[in-house]
């Protein structure tokens, strides 16, 4: 549910509440976050947590279907509206999400044509398939997502400022997995999905994979945890080194200094400088910032400051 996926982050959990109420009153919801930081989890979960959850979920990656079929998934087609069409023709996905949440991921990724129509459906709520002249009512609750910057892609010309607005209702930043601070929570929340809730992890492997930077966010992890799992023999119940493939091995014990300008770097940069102006004190320090002691020391940790 929502608050299991916002674990002990109070400002996270409270901004997929103002989301879930959202929703329930008609609102788009815009998931922001790097990629693999569970953005159509979050979407679906929302989906169940509203009056919707009995009908259906659609889920649309703008980024992954090539941008001459687009058009035809998003609105469906009448037969015989191209060459190559499907006899019969094909129900489009905004129609597919008629009474349900139709998710958008990657929204920044859609070809600006595009764009102009999905306002004009978003708007009116009414959708004609290719090759139809009548329009049908939709009713559909909209949730995006996107790893890009919107505000930048306006600013660029490459995504409408119109659209922005209508998509942009209540916006939830999902946080990168070496940010959150319920780590080894996360962890023992995906040993249960991946059928393992009662193996546990030696303290030399909790400290690796808290030491790491995970790039590729709780996707990253959860495959992690699953080559671990399928290392494991039948009997064991505690996961460790031992477990980890030499190349993973490799890649998570790598101390990798992060492109010059990286917002790791400039996250160092000022933890170096809270430090230095508070004389080393952590808690001031940690306050100065705006974060707890706990997320300070870890965040040293994970820099190896």
């Amino acid at each position: 549910d929502l608050e299991a996926l916002a674990g002990s982050n109070a400002r996270y959990a409270r901004a997929l509440r103002m989301a879930r109420q959202g929703l329930a009153n008609e609102l788009p919801v815009l998931l922001l976050g790097e990629t693999g930081t569970g953005k159509e989890v979050v979407a679906r979960a929302l989906h169940m947590a509203g009056s919707r959850s009995a009908k259906p979920f659609v889920a649309v990656n703008c980024a992954a279907i090539p941008e001459g079929l687009i058009e035809s998934e998003l609105f469906g087609y009448r037969e015989g509206a191209f060459t190559g069409s499907r006899r019969g023709g094909m129900i489009g996905r905004l129609q597919q999400a008629h009474g349900g949440t139709l998710f958008l991921d990657e929204i920044g990724d859609m070809p600006l044509a595009l764009q102009a129509r999905l306002l004009r459906v978003l708007q009116d709520r009414k959708v004609a398939p290719l090759g139809a002249g009548e329009e049908q009512d939709i009713d559909v609750a909209l949730i995006c997502a996107t790893h890009r910057d919107l505000k930048q892609l306006v600013h660029e010309h490459h995504f409408r400022e119109d659209l922005f607005y209508r998509v942009n209702g209540i916006s939830v930043m999902l946080p990168a997995l070496r940010e959150r601070e319920d780590f080894s929570a996360l962890i023992a929340r995906l040993l249960g999905k991946l059928q393992a809730p009662h193996v546990s992890l030696h303290p030399d492997l909790q400290a690796l994979l808290d030491g790491y930077h995970w790039p590729g966010n709780i996707r990253q992890l959860e495959m992690v945890l699953r080559t671990l799992l399928a290392m494991r023999e039948p009997d064991e119940s505690e996961l460790t080194l031992e477990h980890l493939p030499d190349s993973l091995l490799d890649d998570l014990s790598a101390n990798e200094r992060p492109p010059a300008g990286s917002i790791r770097e400039n996250e160092l940069e000022l933890i170096r400088q809270s430090l230095d102006n508070h004389q080393g004190n952590v808690s001031v320090a940690a306050e100065a910032l705006g974060i707890s002691r706990a997320t300070l020391y870890r965040k040293l940790k994970q820099l190896r400051v």
